[in-house]
């Protein structure tokens, strides 16, 4: 009752920045990593701090720098990024008919923040979800995102060379790191995994990184979509 009380008292965006500061702490280790990695991959600062400011896609940001050591061309990496993101549309849509009515200009500007974890918060609000509290959530995930970005830019600058240039496998570790704990939950991401990997071991000898990514990815996801369904039918 004592909570319910206070938040009454706030605007409905003073009240989704609260709620979204959890959020911000917790993309805080995840931002300075990928500014410290983006660092070790050659892109500049204002790249690093673009790139948070403009894509804003968590894991992706990570694939496009793995992608970028590779020399893989801005066509490859802006679909790839797609494909991995694309399930954005689906939570943005679902967001969408949660929130109260409003300019489409205006949904379609806090679509642009509507992460995983933003998605999870909005969408567990009882009844219709004000404008206002989208808008605070989003931002203040986005501001931490951007912020702790150009921190870990600048924190791996100021890290000797030799361990500069260590970093990036530091890279593959992260990858690892954001794949065990799906790994433990269901068995149909370790096939996922595995086949998109023999995938792209073997598509890699005859096309360019990027593509044979690409490929690897929507043949492995097709193909265990197809396999999970069948098993249910």
């Amino acid at each position: 009752m004592a909570t319910t009380a206070i938040t009454q008292h706030k605007t409905p965006f003073v009240y989704g920045l609260l709620t979204g500061s959890s959020i911000a702490i917790g993309y805080l280790p995840a931002a300075l990593t990928f500014g410290l990695l983006a660092k070790s991959t050659g892109l500049s600062f204002l790249e690093t701090v673009a790139m948070s400011l403009f894509v804003y896609a968590g894991a992706a940001q990570y694939m496009a720098l793995n992608l970028i050591a590779l020399g893989t061309g801005a066509f490859e990496i802006i679909f790839t990024t797609f494909i991995v993101n694309i399930r954005h549309l689906l939570m943005s849509a679902s967001v969408s008919e949660r929130v109260e009515h409003d300019h489409p200009i205006i949904k379609a500007i806090y679509s642009f923040g509507i992460t995983d974890e933003v998605f999870a918060v909005t969408s567990t609000q009882e009844g219709t979800v004000k404008t206002g509290f989208v808008f605070g959530v989003a931002s203040i995930a986005y501001v931490s995102w951007v912020i702790n970005s150009a921190i870990g830019y600048l924190a791996g600058s100021a890290l000797p060379e030799t361990l500069q240039q260590s970093m990036a496998i530091a890279l593959y570790a992260m990858f690892i790191a954001l794949l065990i704990p799906s790994l433990k939950k269901q068995r149909k991401v370790l096939f996922l995994a595995a086949s998109a990997a023999l995938f792209n071991s073997i598509f890699s000898f005859f096309i360019p990184s990027g593509w044979s990514i690409i490929l690897a990815t929507l043949l492995s996801s097709i193909g265990i979509e197809l396999i999970t369904r069948r098993r249910h039918e």
